[in-house]
């Protein structure tokens, strides 16, 4: 059988019965939009990071442009993030009409390079949005410090950090405010879409709750322009579920890490880097081969390992992006590791057995 790089189904079979059961209580309700389990998870995941509120939205592409908005971000304003992140970052920037600024990440841990954040920074910039990129936290402190001086909002992407730690601060917790994703692949994944904008400032809950409905704070009855965006009861209620057993299956994928650090140590292979202010999830196992990445995937593919690469394009050089007016060489980091990076098997119910076929395959193809 193939070892691919996730897979949610022996999940499924272990929680299958809880997971009926909660879907079957949901259905049994009557609510299957903005009710009680809606309202429950808001308040476990705002306990869980330690800040004052949560409000569930219909995807973590959503969760950003609502959390900008209620920071206040318009229309005309610049942002400032990485292009090595997902297409939902800046899809989102842009759905507000405001335009994202980059700037390039460190070599060691991939994330935003902080020190090239001041020079970015212009009259029309209101934000930052530091990635917390394939389950480690961006250096914060230095970050705040920034933003604090120019009078500007940060909020944290955290679609592949749920768990991580920056120092003794849960990921989401440091900003303000923060975007999360439920996306089936991440740490904490639903069973569909899903996500959730995080703050410790009452007004920015206040708007984003209105912001995802249609503007509304009363029945009908439009406030603001707002959107249609909502976590529904069913996706709730599983997260619910869920939501008590994700550091447990961090620990188990920080064990599977500490098992592909030591097998692969010495073999030529780029290994990923925890920084010491950080505990790092493992939302993605990210390697680097430094000549012949696509031709050690294609070998791998054809030993039945199933690798996948986050990212293979920076944002500023897709098609997509072409009127923003970057050219290609104005990011060498992220361009190179783009050339270099590929994410091995990575979920908490992975055995170790397959661990060990996945390193010794790639030790032969390597």
């Amino acid at each position: 059988m193939p070892i691919n790089v996730w897979d949610y189904l022996r999940e499924y079979d272990e929680l299958r019965d809880e997971i009926l059961a909660t879907v079957d209580r949901v259905f049994r309700s009557g609510r299957l939009v903005l009710g009680q389990e809606g309202v429950k998870f808001e308040r476990e995941m705002a306990a869980y990071l330690g800040v004052a509120a949560g409000v569930g939205v219909n995807s973590g592409t959503d969760a950003i442009y609502i959390a900008l908005a209620a920071l206040g971000v318009k229309a005309g304003d610049e942002v400032i993030t990485v292009p090595n992140t997902a297409v939902p970052t800046v899809s989102a920037i842009r759905t507000l009409g405001a335009r994202p600024v980059f700037v390039d990440v460190r070599d060691d841990d991939f994330l935003m390079d902080v020190e090239q954040v001041e020079a970015a920074i212009t009259p029309r910039t209101t934000a930052i949005i530091p990635v917390h990129l394939y389950g480690q936290c961006v250096d914060l402190d230095p970050l705040m410090a920034i933003a604090r001086r120019h009078g500007l909002k940060v909020m944290e992407d955290c679609a592949q950090s749920q768990g991580a730690l920056y120092k003794d601060h849960q990921s989401g917790s440091v900003g303000d405010a923060s975007s999360f994703s439920f996306y089936p692949t991440k740490v904490l994944g639903a069973y569909g879409d899903g996500g959730m904008v995080m703050s410790d400032d009452e007004a920015v809950i206040k708007l984003a709750r209105s912001l995802r409905f249609y503007g509304m704070e009363t029945v009908y009855y439009s406030e603001r322009h707002g959107y249609n965006s909502r976590l529904d009861e069913v996706q709730a209620a599983i997260l619910s579920l869920k939501l008590p057993r994700i550091d447990g299956w961090i620990d188990r994928r920080r064990a599977i890490a500490a098992r592909y650090n030591q097998a692969l140590a010495g073999t030529g292979i780029v290994l990923p880097r925890e920084n010491a202010h950080s505990r790092h999830t493992y939302y993605v196992y990210v390697v680097e081969h430094p000549t012949d990445r696509d031709g050690v995937l294609e070998r791998l593919a054809g030993a039945g390992i199933n690798c996948n690469v986050s990212y293979r394009w920076p944002i500023h050089i897709m098609r997509g992006s072409a009127d923003l007016g970057y050219r290609e060489g104005q990011f060498p980091v992220a361009e190179r590791k783009a050339q270099r990076i590929f994410s091995l098997p990575m979920y908490p119910l992975l055995k170790d057995e397959e661990v060990d076929t996945v390193i010794d395959v790639l030790k032969g193809v390597i």
